[in-house]
């Protein structure tokens, strides 16, 4: 069952380098189109979105690299792997985003409270916001089948989408000027995308924050599962239970089992095992589960209060 699993992972990993890789060279291509388009039409706005594209392509880049050290093996220094690069690479990605952001709006409201200097050509801009929209939009459609499965392809997936919301508002933006001549729709759409970058970062960092502090993940309810395993026959008690995360969909479970004296007395310990395992596979989807299977009579003089 592991050997299995594990094959899944790492075919897994595999397809979402592949998926980063092509998102890659789509957001590479917008970011130097965008730049152009800045320079060219003297638009906050559009130099605000590459500004958001370079820190998606070095987020993206990070996430692939990431992808990449965790599938190595697990080795003597490293029993769990390398899964957790996975979950750094999306603190960078988070920390990037937020740096992103407060320097578009210092950039913004520079601009807006400051005389304005030169003459924003809406025309170019507007061409140039739509190409981004159509490339992001591509590069959403390769990563969003993978980012429900790991916080690193969330990140990357959640640093395009903010990529192609900034597109729109480049648009709507270009769409002001061309129509009513009001140039300040560029810092005002400036400020838009520096707005959609903060909440998705912290977000991102919140998640990373759960991971690293081993608190129990979201989707997990330690009463539930306590409930299975009591239910499964054999068991007596269960204690001192624990579910953290390698990595998002990495989960790993420990927990004492006081077991029925006629359990250990006919030699049913590893079939109890097998059963306690399968539980934890088959409804909560636990990669790597402990158990310690104990009699009543150790249980009752552990040193430490049971859970």
């Amino acid at each position: 069952m592991g050997h299995d699993h594990a094959h899944g992972h790492g075919q897994a990993s595999a397809t979402n380098r592949t998926r980063l890789s092509f998102a890659i060279g789509i957001v590479a291509l917008v970011l130097l189109v965008e730049v152009a388009g800045a320079w060219l039409t003297g638009s906050l706005a559009l130099l605000a979105d590459a500004g958001h594209m370079f820190s998606d392509l070095a987020g993206l880049i990070i996430a692939l690299i990431a992808t990449v050290v965790a599938a190595r093996p697990a080795t003597d220094r490293q029993t769990f792997g390398y899964q957790r690069a996975e979950v750094f690479g999306a603190l960078i990605n988070g920390l990037i985003l937020l740096g992103v952001a407060v320097s578009v709006v210092i950039g913004a409201v520079s601009r807006l409270l400051g005389p304005g200097e030169g003459h924003v050509q809406a025309g170019p801009m507007l061409w140039v916001a739509v190409i981004g929209l159509v490339a992001n939009i591509g590069a959403l459609l390769l990563l969003r089948p993978a980012a429900g499965s790991s916080i690193n392809m969330r990140g990357a997936y959640l640093e395009v989408l903010g990529d192609t919301l900034g597109s729109v508002a480049v648009i709507v933006a270009a769409g002001v000027i061309l129509t009513t001549g009001f140039e300040q729709a560029d810092s005002i759409a400036s400020l838009l995308i520096a707005a959609m970058i903060v909440p998705r970062s912290f977000t991102l960092l919140r998640d990373v924050v759960r991971v690293l502090s081993e608190s129990v993940p979201v989707d997990t309810d330690v009463a539930e599962i306590r409930r299975h395993l009591i239910e499964t026959p054999g068991v007596a008690a269960v204690h001192d239970v624990h579910v953290w995360a390698i990595t998002s969909g990495a989960h790993v479970f420990s927990a004492h089992v006081v077991v029925e004296p006629a359990v250990l007395q006919s030699g049913g310990s590893g079939a109890l095992l097998d059963a306690l395992s399968e539980c934890l596979s088959t409804h909560f989807d636990v990669e790597h589960s402990t158990f310690q299977l104990e009699p009543a009579e150790h249980a009752d003089h552990e040193d430490f209060p049971h859970r």
